[in-house]
């Protein structure tokens, strides 16, 4: 990976606690996937940060060799990959994303 695209994207990673990158927007999530991982989010109150990839390729496909994971949306909780959206709803339903967001589960 190109050195100046993994600083863009640690940057990003930095620029927030919880950072998700998603097609789309949380105001208009554009798959159906992005939109689930936002509404987890929303109905945990979560304060987070997140890159469109759909507005820039290189990000889109950069984001797949930094994780080591092929699909997006991709959430990342201080800095640490933790999963798509299966995973991230997953450990909704069993509290274990509200304790790595540090809220009452």
């Amino acid at each position: 990976m190109d050195q100046t695209l993994k600083e863009k994207i640690e940057g990003l990673i930095g620029s927030k606690k919880i950072f998700l990158f998603m097609k789309g927007t949380p105001e208009a999530p554009m798959c159906g996937f992005s939109a689930g991982v936002t509404n987890v989010l929303r109905s945990l109150g979560a304060d987070y940060g997140s890159f469109n990839v759909l507005s820039d390729q290189t990000v889109r496909e950069g984001i797949k060799e930094f994780a080591n994971w092929p699909t997006i949306p991709q959430l990342y909780i201080e800095g640490e990959f933790i999963g798509g959206h299966d995973i991230v709803v997953e450990l909704a339903k069993t509290g274990e994303l509200q304790k790595k967001l540090g809220l009452p589960v």
